[in-house]
C-alpha cells in the first residue's frame, strides 16, 4: 500500500523574540504596559491536545488594533505535563516567555522594541528570531 505524506510549507510573518525573566507572567505583562504603553489583556489559555502523548497548557496574553498585534505567550507549560519537552517552541526552550508581534511599525518596529526590552531590569535577556528557522513553526500560528 503506497503512503502519501502531506507536506505543508507556513510562511510566519511577524516578529519573534524571546525573553529570559524570572519574574511571573502578569507581572511582566505589567511591567510591558507601562514600558511600552500597552493594554496586554490575559486571555484563554491556549491549549494543544498532543494526542496521546500529553497537553500543553500555554498563557496568552494579547493587545491587537487594527494595525498590529503583541501577543505574549509563556514558553513552558502552564500545566504539568507528562512531555520529555512541554515548551511551545521547543527550539529556544532557554527562553522564559515569547514575544509575536505581526505589523509592528513605529516605536515596536524590531529595532526599537529591542533596545526598550533589553533597558528593562526585569528582563535579564532578549533575543530576535526567525520563526521560519524554527522546527516547531505551527505551535505559533493563531
Amino acid at each position: 500500500m503506497k503512503t502519501l505524506t502531506l507536506d505543508v510549507e507556513y510562511d510566519c510573518e511577524f516578529d519573534l523574540f524571546g525573553l529570559v525573566s524570572s519574574t511571573r507572567e502578569h507581572t511582566l505583562a505589567w511591567i510591558l504596559n507601562r514600558a511600552l504603553k500597552l493594554r496586554l489583556v490575559k486571555q484563554q489559555d491556549l491549549i494543544y491536545d498532543l494526542f496521546n502523548k500529553g497537553r500543553l497548557v500555554i498563557s496568552n496574553y494579547l493587545y491587537a488594533t487594527e494595525h498590529f498585534t503583541l501577543r505574549l505567550l509563556r514558553n513552558r507549560s502552564v500545566d504539568p505535563s507528562p512531555l520529555k519537552k512541554p515548551y511551545l517552541a521547543p527550539d529556544i526552550k532557554e527562553y522564559d516567555y515569547l514575544l509575536q508581534i505581526s505589523n509592528g511599525t513605529g516605536l515596536l518596529a524590531a529595532e526599537e522594541l529591542l533596545a526598550q526590552l533589553t533597558a528593562l531590569p526585569e528582563v535579564q535577556l532578549v533575543s530576535q528570531f526567525d520563526p521560519n528557522d524554527l522546527k516547531f513553526k505551527e505551535n505559533l500560528l493563531f
